[in-house]
């Protein structure tokens, strides 16, 4: 299957790169045998742009896909977080290309408003929409002109590299990274925690409280020290709703600590990732963990096979094709045992 992926690639960050969904998704499509063509909107717009700067650049990105798209003539096209890309671009793809098949990727939460009206925009003009947020909450999209199926964050073996679950040297007790205040009051259990632990565990923070944040090589450093991290999102309660820091943790054997609001423990094994609810439970949890060495262990190895296995980014890219194309699902994905190709749920 030829495909064309729209998706930031990041190309003026020289290197010091984030984590990112959208490349493990591209890199699963083509472990899968698909032609890929990524196209970076972003980048585009600023590189044609005067003087490089992007806002100027928005009308020739456009254009620039549509010339993409009619030299890579593709079967489907996948449009992730790319704003500069208008919907009339989109439309425009299917009036000369009737038969491609348009999806669109939406990795960030419905706790943001500007977010949902994101998302009903595309499905107006799409085929299929993917959020990261459980099927439970996807009523709110029920009929849009797209079907909306929920996606996890995956994991590849090229990028989540590591396996501290095998580790007893690692100097970094507990780490918590983000540098992302909006919609959140998690800061606050942050410094809590801080507090608390100052005199029992190395926690180290990066992003917040006038630390810097970590990117690409540096990331990868500091989590190569790393026991335990939490998975604090900015709001707790939306089902299957996490940041990518779920799997970037999980898929590096890194034990995690996620609130028992956002209903993993129906997705993912027993025993793997450590659930709380109030801040003492959780400081409770830190400690039991910290002093059990093997426990931490064995959780974190239970919780990086399971993603290794099951949400990886070759089953990931596979089933954002058979959804998006509305084929009989060829494994059984964990995360979509209740949704029919057509996007109902059973």
């Amino acid at each position: 299957m030829r495909v064309v992926h729209i998706a930031y690639q990041q190309l003026r960050r020289y290197g010091k790169s984030r984590v990112s969904w959208a490349r493990k998704l591209t890199q699963g499509l083509i472990k899968n045998d698909h032609f890929v063509e990524v196209f970076s909107d972003r980048d585009v717009a600023a590189f044609e742009a005067p003087f490089g700067i992007r806002d100027l650049g928005i009308g020739k990105a456009n254009k620039r896909l549509l010339e993409t798209i009619d030299a890579v003539e593709p079967d489907l096209v996948i449009a992730g977080h790319c704003d500069i890309i208008s919907n009339d671009t989109l439309q425009e793809i299917r009036r000369r290309h009737p038969e491609v098949v348009i999806a669109h990727c939406n990795n960030d939460p419905l706790f943001v408003p500007e977010n949902v009206e994101r998302i009903k925009h595309r499905a107006a003009v799409v085929d299929a929409v993917f959020v990261s947020t459980g099927s439970r909450e996807l009523v709110i999209f029920e009929g849009l002109r797209a079907r909306v199926y929920h996606m996890p964050n995956p994991v590849d073996p090229s990028i989540e590299n590591l396996d501290n679950s095998i580790r007893n040297d690692l100097p970094i007790d507990l780490l918590f990274c983000s540098n992302a205040t909006a919609y959140s009051k998690r800061l606050e259990s942050v410094k809590w925690l801080k507090e608390k632990l100052d005199n029992e565990c190395n926690f180290k923070i990066y992003g917040s409280f006038g630390e810097p944040p970590v990117w690409g090589r540096e990331y990868d450093r500091v989590l190569a020290q790393t026991k335990m991290g939490l998975n604090f999102n900015r709001q707790e309660g939306y089902y299957w709703y996490s940041s990518a820091r779920m799997a970037q943790l999980a898929g590096n054997g890194i034990l995690q600590f996620t609130h028992c609001s956002n209903g993993f423990d129906e997705l993912l094994p027993p025993e793997s990732l450590v659930y709380f609810d109030e801040q003492e439970d959780l400081l409770d949890r830190i400690r039991e963990f910290n002093a059990d060495n093997a426990k931490r262990q064995a959780w974190a190895a239970r919780a990086r096979e399971f993603f290794h296995a099951e949400m990886n980014s070759q089953l990931f890219a596979q089933y954002i094709v058979e959804a998006s194309l509305q084929k009989t699902f060829s494994h059984d994905y964990v995360w979509a045992r209740d949704i029919r190709p057509d996007g109902r749920t059973n």
